[in-house]
């Protein structure tokens, strides 16, 4: 029999209505957010923000003008604030630090998992740093101080030292009471990290597993063994990379002795994945992720070496201008379309750097398979050469009635591609095997090399043909 369609509205009143929900935060809650702040209106502030995610009240406060947040931090409470600390970026975290109270900052923090805790401190100054240690109880503070002692961004700093970790000799039994009456255990965890006398982890075994195996079971009997066992010293980038691999959703983390010291899950990681991906995307530009929390000087500042850079290579085409400035002014048609090489081939080359550049930090462009990926972009690049060759040889040929222009700038063309191809895969190859970032330094010499060479390959071939 049918559902009728008051049944089936009746059957269905409980469902929420999703259709226009709105994940984030809204332009219209800042406007409010920031009248609020404007009439020093605190009541109205705190029902603005209270029942923010801590996310979305980060953003919030990154959204926010330096005396916006100042103001806001004010009107508000201290731990409500704090609950968005480990969401900020860093440059916006010194700031707020600044101006909440230590204690009550240190109170917010001891409620954290010690990961996030060492996130919100590992970029502060020494001093405050200190002064925010000193506040936080003993145990905890011995947590956050030891992960601080390893490399920046470094599983070490990544991992969170609470984890359910229990012996090889017990049952599923014994190991389900252990988690309903423990204390210590994390608020959220995915799997049960099985150890030895030694402390060295011997197996995994998922939640999932443990609520479906009888009770009587040794853990020895259903754990994994292929642990993806993390260096404490290993680099956040290698980290994400093995997540990413292998499908994990958490990782125990070791010290030079093999034995457990933490864990880190794949919330982390997926953060890390973001970053990264971020910090590879401004480096390209010459810019940092800071560039937009920072004030004008800072933003000067952090650009102006790579801008200097800039200008010296684009002295270096400049020069090469100058050889062949007689050629120039002889045919002024070789000013109008010198550009025209130059450009092309600096496009190009950007699309293949952009390629390698990822490929590399990903791991899928490697020394076994180099060769093959620079002979392909050659070849594509030869290829669009000649296709691009045809078209700007033809439009000069017609613009200035000259078969031989036309030849010059279509040879030129051809030339240029075919380099712009070779050096977006040999510098950023060059420049990882010289252990140098290929994602800070591969687009200015990528600009250089295809600059210099279309304008020697035009304008020299201009000077041997034309004259």
């Amino acid at each position: 029999m049918g559902q009728t369609e008051t049944d089936k509205d009746d059957g269905e009143a409980w469902l929420p209505d999703i259709s226009d929900e709105v994940y984030g935060l809204t332009d219209d809650v800042i406007l409010k957010v920031q009248e609020a702040l404007e009439n020093d209106d605190g009541a109205e502030l705190k029902s603005l923000i209270e029942d923010l995610h801590e996310a979305d009240l980060a953003d919030l406060l990154e959204s926010l003008s330096r005396d916006e947040r100042e103001k806001l931090v004010r009107l508000s409470d201290d731990e409500l604030i704090a609950e968005a600390l480990p969401y900020l970026d860093n440059w916006v975290t010194d700031e707020i630090i600044e101006t909440l109270e230590p204690k009550a900052l240190a109170k917010s923090l001891a409620e954290f998992d010690s990961d996030d805790t060492v996130e919100v401190l590992e970029d502060l100054d020494e001093e405050v740093r200190d002064r925010i240690l000193a506040a936080l109880p003993m145990g905890y503070r011995a947590l956050v101080e030891e992960s601080l002692t390893f490399p920046e961004e470094s599983a070490g700093r990544l991992m969170q030292r609470e984890m359910a970790v229990v012996p090889e000799t017990w049952t599923v039994g014994e190991t389900i009471d252990y988690m309903r009456a423990g204390k210590d255990l994390p608020d959220d965890f995915y799997d049960l990290f099985i150890v030895d006398p030694k402390h060295h982890p011997a197996g995994r075994v998922p939640l999932s597993r443990v609520m479906r195996t009888k009770r009587p079971v040794h853990l020895t009997e259903i754990m994994e063994t292929d642990l993806r066992a993390v260096p404490a010293t290993m680099d956040q980038e290698e980290v994400a990379y093995i997540f990413r691999q292998y499908g994990l959703v958490s990782a125990p983390v070791v010290d030079e002795d093999g034995r457990l010291l933490g864990v880190i899950t794949v919330d982390d990681v997926v953060h890390i994945i973001d970053e990264e991906a971020e910090e590879d995307l401004m480096k390209l530009g010459g810019v940092t992720e800071t560039d937009i929390f920072s004030d004008v000087r800072g933003t000067a500042k952090a650009r102006v070496s790579w801008l200097a850079v800039n200008l010296m290579t684009a002295v270096a085409a400049s020069l090469v201008i100058g050889v062949f400035e007689g050629t120039i002014q002889q045919v002024v048609a070789l000013a109008v379309l010198m550009p025209i090489v130059a450009s092309m081939g600096g496009n190009a080359g950007t699309q293949t750097l952009t390629v390698a550049v990822r490929a590399i930090a990903m791991k899928d462009l490697t020394v076994a398979n180099a060769k093959r990926f620079i002979g392909k972009e050659v070849i594509v690049g030869i290829i669009n050469g000649l296709l691009f060759a045809l078209l700007t040889g033809s439009i000069a040929w017609f613009w200035f009635d000259s078969p031989a222009i036309g030849l010059v700038l279509a040879a030129a063309m051809v030339i240029n591609m075919l380099v712009a191809g070779l050096s977006g895969t040999l510098i950023p190859l060059g420049l990882e095997r010289m252990g140098v970032d290929p994602a800070i330094a591969s687009t200015v010499f990528l600009t250089t090399v295809t600059d210099v060479v279309g304008f020697f390959a035009f304008l020299g071939l201009a000077a041997a043909y034309l004259f």
